[in-house]
C-alpha cells in the first residue's frame, strides 16, 4: 500500500509562481505609491529665501541704488551689478590683491567684505582713477615703466600704489618703519613692505617700484 506523500512540485511550476506573487508585489507598490502623500522635505525644494537690502554707494563720483543679496561681496556688486568690470577677481579669498580698490581714501581688497557693510561710503576704482584720454599719473608711470605683462593685476596695483603714497604722506608706519614717531621715508624697501600684499604673477616687481617712485617725485 501506497503511502500519500502531499503534492509534487516541479521547477516549471515554483518559477511560475514565484513570477506571480512578484507581479502582485509590484502591482500593490504602484498602488500605494500613487496614494502615498508627498514627503515632508518636498515643500523645501526652492530653498531658503534670500535676503535683500537697498545699499546706497558713490563709486568714482556718482551715486548709485543697488538692491542686494546681504551676501553679496563688494567686487561682486561692482562686478555683476555696476558692470565696472576693471577691478579684477583673482584668488577671491584676499590673498593676491587684484580687488583693491580705495574706500573713504583707504585700500581695501573688495572680495572680503559685504556691500552692505558700505552703506553712503564713497568708492574708487581703476576707472575713476582715470581714463585712456586722460590717465591718473600713476597710470601713466606703469605704461612709461612697463609695470605690467599681462595686466591682470594691474588695476589692483595701480590702486595700492596710489594708497601707499597717501599712507606715507599721512605717516602711517609700516612693518619695515624705522622710527614710528616720524614721517616714513619713501624707500625701496617702504614700498615693497606696503605693496607685498599685491601679487603679480608675471614678476614686473622692480618695474612698478620705478613706477611708484617718479609718482612720489624720488629716485629708487
Amino acid at each position: 500500500m501506497l503511502k500519500d506523500t502531499g503534492p509534487v512540485f516541479s521547477r516549471r511550476s515554483v518559477v511560475a509562481a514565484g513570477a506571480m506573487t512578484a507581479a502582485a508585489a509590484m502591482t500593490s507598490s504602484q498602488a500605494r505609491a500613487q496614494n502615498r502623500e508627498p514627503e515632508p522635505h518636498a515643500a523645501h525644494e526652492e530653498g531658503p529665501k534670500v535676503s535683500q537690502m537697498k545699499v546706497r554707494l558713490t563709486v568714482n563720483g556718482s551715486p548709485y541704488e543697488l538692491n542686494l543679496d546681504t551676501r553679496t561681496s563688494l567686487l561682486d556688486a561692482r562686478r555683476e551689478h555696476l558692470h565696472l568690470t576693471g577691478t579684477k577677481k583673482g584668488c577671491d579669498h584676499g590673498q593676491c590683491g587684484a580687488c583693491t580698490v580705495i574706500v573713504d581714501g583707504v585700500r581695501i581688497n573688495s572680495c572680503l567684505t559685504l556691500a552692505v557693510m558700505h552703506e553712503g561710503d564713497r568708492i574708487t576704482t581703476i576707472e575713476g582713477l582715470g581714463t585712456p584720454a586722460r590717465m591718473h599719473p600713476m597710470q601713466a608711470a606703469f605704461v612709461k615703466h612697463d609695470g605690467y605683462q599681462c595686466g591682470y593685476c594691474t588695476p589692483g596695483q595701480i590702486c595700492s600704489a596710489v594708497a601707499v603714497l597717501d599712507e606715507i604722506k599721512a605717516g602711517v608706519p609700516s612693518h619695515v618703519t624705522a622710527d614710528l614717531t616720524a614721517i616714513p621715508e619713501l624707500s625701496v624697501d617702504e614700498v615693497r613692505e606696503r605693496m607685498s600684499g599685491n601679487i603679480c604673477r608675471c614678476g614686473a616687481y622692480s618695474n612698478i617700484v620705478e613706477a611708484i617712485a617718479e609718482v612720489a617725485g624720488r629716485p629708487t
